[in-house]
């Protein structure tokens, strides 16, 4: 059976419910599923460093980063994760499914840098990456909001900033496509595992 983890970091919550929705696809196919939050208590000195977290990645056979965009691309907090893992030398996710999400508050927010980001990390770690795979139904006439920001690299969500101290929402078409995008990844996986 398939183990999938879902590494990520997120500030306001947003891409916290993000990953929550891929974790429920991959759910969808595979008990083992692992959510890893990246937060800023693992951050000494400017690295990065949860030794727990690293042996769950390791042992999973697909990884997907997740990230909020900021500043057009991966939050600091989660760019210290990626320099801190120390497993590029060994090539130990070599061969892994990848794939990746992010959000942000504007319809935009130049989201495209965080997963070409997220996608050359994977290819650094000489992992296969998988994209969205959906088209967007808005294409169809259909209102459900499945892939509405027409993202293929990865998944995208969008929700506009809210400073007023209420729960994050995420838009219910983002949540879907999350949602589908963990259900791809888990069938991706288990076919790549034949």
């Amino acid at each position: 059976m398939a183990k999938i983890a879902i590494v990520y970091f997120s500030g306001l919550g947003h891409t916290h419910l993000m990953a929550e929705a891929v974790a429920a696809g991959a759910k969808k196919v595979t008990s083992k599923v692992d959510l890893l939050r990246i937060t800023e208590e693992q951050i000494t000195d400017g690295r990065w460093q949860d030794d727990a977290i690293i042996e769950k990645l390791n042992q999973a056979d697909a990884i997907v980063f997740g990230s909020p965009t900021y500043m057009g691309g991966v939050a600091g907090q989660f760019k210290c994760f990626i320099d801190g893992a120390g497993v590029w030398f060994e090539q130990k996710w070599k061969n892994k499914i990848a794939g990746g999400f992010t959000h942000s508050g504007s319809l935009c927010g130049d989201k495209q840098g965080t997963l070409l980001y997220l996608a050359i990390h994977a290819a650094q770690q000489s992992m296969i990456w998988v994209g969205a795979g959906d088209l967007p139904s808005n294409y169809f006439g259909k209102d459900d909001g499945l892939n509405r920001l027409g993202s293929f690299m990865g998944v995208m969500g969008q929700t506009m900033l809210d400073m007023s101290g209420k729960p994050p929402e995420v838009h219910p078409g983002d949540a879907l496509t999350a949602e589908k995008y963990g259900e791809r990844i888990a069938y991706c996986t288990q076919r790549w595992q034949k």
